[in-house]
């Protein structure tokens, strides 16, 4: 699986960005879909999930509320509608596909294929 990454940018904080993952040589039939984030000195970590299959989706409590992941089967495209945007929502943002489970779902390491990552600047 191949996967693009795109729709990063700066913005003011309350606004709001569209992030957008495309698998170019494979389908995600079969795959959960996930974003991760990094800021600067700090760890990955995850934002969201959706299991390409079924839909289920699954947030960090950090974006609870305020990010919607979603999928379009036609385009093979997952998308991050990313709302009410805050400073600390500063990081590169990065798609990735793989097959955990539930319980491993929101480790990066559950995901061997990974996007090139996106900057998302918010500032104050």
């Amino acid at each position: 699986v191949q996967l693009q990454a795109s729709g990063g940018g700066l913005v003011q904080a309350g606004g709001s960005l569209r992030l957008s993952c495309v698998a170019t040589a494979r389908p995600f039939s079969g795959y959960t879909i996930a974003w991760f984030r990094q800021a600067p000195g700090k760890e990955r970590e995850f934002v969201a999930s959706v299991r390409w299959s079924g839909g289920t989706t699954y947030y960090a409590d950090s974006v609870k509320g305020r990010f919607t992941i979603s999928r379009d089967n036609a385009k093979n495209t997952l998308y991050l509608q990313m709302n009410s945007l805050k400073p600390e929502d500063t990081a590169v943002y990065y798609c990735a596909a793989g097959r955990p489970i539930t319980s491993t779902t929101t480790d990066a390491r559950s995901y061997p294929y990974w996007g090139q990552g996106t900057q998302v600047t918010v500032s104050s």
